[in-house]
């Protein structure tokens, strides 16, 4: 079984004692391929050096995080800009918008996802959104912009059936889907049993929401074949099968061979 893990940050300090490690663990555990959305100016050289050091295994996606969007927003998008248009990236990401912790910059953040979203279009890439408690600022943005130069994720997917199926009607997207799946009392399990898998892409979003059965640890990207087995077992299809779709999904949205 081949996945492919297309929101990972191993690039973080997190992983500064055992980087190399990591990816070693991901690739013996079947995941060959891992996606890295930037977030901000700071970790752009890290993304990169990770990519240049495994690259037929890792690739650079470029973006400035909405929680990375401050008061020197607008000049940290021209280096995103730069290295979005003079290097090969796989997407636009991650962007949106997150009014969870602070409001502070909230049309700042709706004008650098606009900018970015421009940006992608215009290279033709797909963006990762990232939307937390955001989804309908996100989507009043993407229903005016939306058009069939537009693709891309929505990244760590925990909204509504009804918000599914908003985002089915663009045409061009997808849901990513991570440990949050695993957890008893998300819910997630009912809203995604109605949810088409060709729609369905696997994330960790490491080393952030660990699935269960590892909690309250760092995640990482082999952790992934715990979120397989759960959608598996929500959609009452055989594991081979679900890393077969969910990796034929993720090579589609990107462009992988």
């Amino acid at each position: 079984m081949i996945f492919i893990d297309t929101h990972t940050h191993l690039f973080s300090s997190s992983f500064n004692e055992d980087r190399t490690d990591a990816v070693q663990r991901a690739i013996n555990a079947g995941v060959d391929k891992l996606l890295l959305p930037n977030i901000d100016i700071e970790s752009i050289s890290a993304m990169y050096d990770l990519c240049n050091q495994f690259p037929n295994n890792c690739f650079p996606m470029m973006g400035l995080h909405p929680g990375s969007v401050d008061e020197n927003w607008e000049r940290n998008l021209e280096v995103i800009k730069e290295h979005l248009f003079t290097r090969n990236n796989l997407a636009v990401g991650e962007i949106g918008m997150d009014l969870y912790w602070d409001k502070t910059f909230q049309d700042a953040q709706a004008q650098a996802f606009r900018q970015q979203i421009s940006w992608a279009k215009e290279l033709k890439l797909p963006i990762i959104i990232h939307a937390r408690e955001a989804f309908e600022e996100i989507f009043d943005i993407v229903d005016e912009l939306n058009d069939d130069n537009l693709r891309g994720i929505f990244h760590c997917f925990t909204g509504t059936l009804e918000q599914a199926r908003k985002i089915q009607e663009y045409g061009g997207f997808m849901l990513g889907l991570g440990g949050v799946l695993t957890y008893k009392k998300s819910g997630l399990d009912e809203v995604v049993k109605d949810i088409p898998i060709d729609m369905i892409v696997l994330e960790t979003d490491s080393p952030y929401l660990p699935p269960t059965p590892h909690r309250g640890k760092r995640n990482e990207s082999a952790y992934l074949i715990h979120i397989a087995e759960k959608l598996a077992d929500i959609k009452q299809m055989k594991l081979t099968e679900v890393a077969d779709l969910t990796t034929a999904n993720a090579r589609q949205m990107f462009n992988l061979n």
